[in-house]
Formats: C-alpha cells, structure tokens, sequence
C-alpha cells in the first residue's frame, strides 16, 4: 500500500495554484528527489505534505499507516536556527513532541528514543554541548536525528547539505543513503543537485511549469534533464 498519494492535485495559497496536475504515488523505502527552479513550488509541496497548507483542489492522503503529523522534517536552516541556545540532547528530544498527546512533560519513551537517534547519527559525544556550538555538518546530524525522532517511515528534507564543506556533504549524504537502504525509511529530499539526485534517488520528482515523476532512468530520457543539461553547459558544468 502507498504511503503517500496526490491525485490531481493542484497547489497553491488561497485558491492560486502554484503547481497543477500532481499525481503520484510514493511507496515504502523509496528515494524521492524534487528537482526545480527557486519559485517553482517546491517549498509549497513540502508545506502541502505536512499539511501546513490544504491543496487548492484534488486530494493528497496518507496510507500504510503513516500520519502527515509522522513525517520527520528536515527543514532549511535559518540564521536564528543556527543560534539556538539549547544543549544537543534537548534538540534532538524536541523531535518527540506529536508523541506527547496531552502530557506536558516527556516521559521514559521518549528520552529512550531521543538517546538511541542520537547514537544512531554518532552525536553522542556531542549530547551535552550546545547545539550553536557545533559546525554545520554536526547541526545537520541533531537535526537529522530530532527529525528521527518523530518518524521510522518517512523523511521530508529540505535542501539537507546547504551550507556544508564537502567533506560534510558526502557524511551526510552517506547517513541519509543508509537511513534508507538499510532502515527501509522513505525518503523524500528537495534538492538543487542534480549530480546527486541521479546518484542516490530511485525516483525524481520535477516541478517546472509542467511536473515529471519517474525513475531516475525515465528522468535521465526525458526533456528536463536535457534542460538541465544544457542549461549547466551554459554555466560552465554542473553546480
């Protein structure tokens, strides 16, 4: 059974859509890249996914179990994220909170999972240090784990290697390809490399003035990655 389903779902903010025609299915532990221009829709189909935002009209529904309150998100990091004066452990354990239901406090399941995703992403040194503290790659991973925190089916994350050295980019791309080749956790990346999508996805998900989704072989066929490609000619090679 599908975990996510768009049905010609068309996206946007108070009745404009941004995005139209949207139909897909995504099954457990696949890799999903969205590919596409800044203004695109992107950022609004992560919104509609986590049901920030309704669609404008058509449907989009979970299955297998899965919550839209139960994805794990990684979102783009702000400045104000970035300075944010609490310890690791209280990041990570912020990921618990849709298990919290009405209780005020965190309980003895909650701090169980928190302790093994920090373990999990090898932070565990890190625990007691302050999150602004860390370089950037070190952020990622609390990030990642708090986002592990809410979820062991599916990931949303948002541009996850902006800002890293590529030492730093490759850990992280490494952990995500792991969570799920080995996890079996869905994955869904918003991505501007392309180089990297063709690499680890086994599905792309384009948004543009018309949307593809399909394989990676079928994408590497169609006419956006000649766009892609010829537009990254121009620019002297792919960025």
């Amino acid at each position: 059974m599908a975990q996510l389903i768009c049905e010609n779902a068309d996206l946007g903010y108070n009745g404009a859509a941004v995005v139209t025609g949207l139909d897909l299915k995504i099954e457990k532990g696949q890799y999903i890249c969205i590919l596409g221009e800044n203004g695109s829709g992107k950022s609004t189909f992560v919104k509609t996914l986590l049901g920030l935002i309704p669609p404008v009209s058509g449907k989009i529904v979970t299955g297998d179990g899965l919550k839209k309150t139960n994805i794990g998100y990684l979102p783009q990091q702000t400045a104000v994220q970035k300075d944010f004066p609490a310890s690791v452990r209280e990041v990570v354990l912020s990921g618990c909170c849709s298990k919290l239901g009405l209780r005020p406090f965190y309980g003895k399941a909650e701090r169980k999972r928190a302790e093994y995703n920090i373990e999990r992403l090898g932070i565990k040194e890190l625990k007691k240090r302050c999150y602004r503290e860390l370089s950037g790659g070190q952020q990622q991973r609390v990030l990642l784990a708090r986002a592990l925190c809410a979820t062991e089916s599916m990931l949303l994350l948002d541009e996850p290697v902006s800002g890293l050295d590529p030492k730093g980019t490759a850990q992280m791309y490494g952990i995500i390809d792991e969570l799920n080749k080995k996890d079996g956790i869905t994955v869904i990346m918003i991505t501007h490399d392309v180089e990297a999508a063709l690499k680890y996805a086994d599905h792309i998900l384009h948004i543009g003035h018309t949307v593809f989704y399909g394989t990676v072989e079928e994408y590497k066929k169609s006419r956006f990655a000649a766009d892609l490609t010829s537009r990254d000619q121009e620019n002297g090679g792919l960025g």
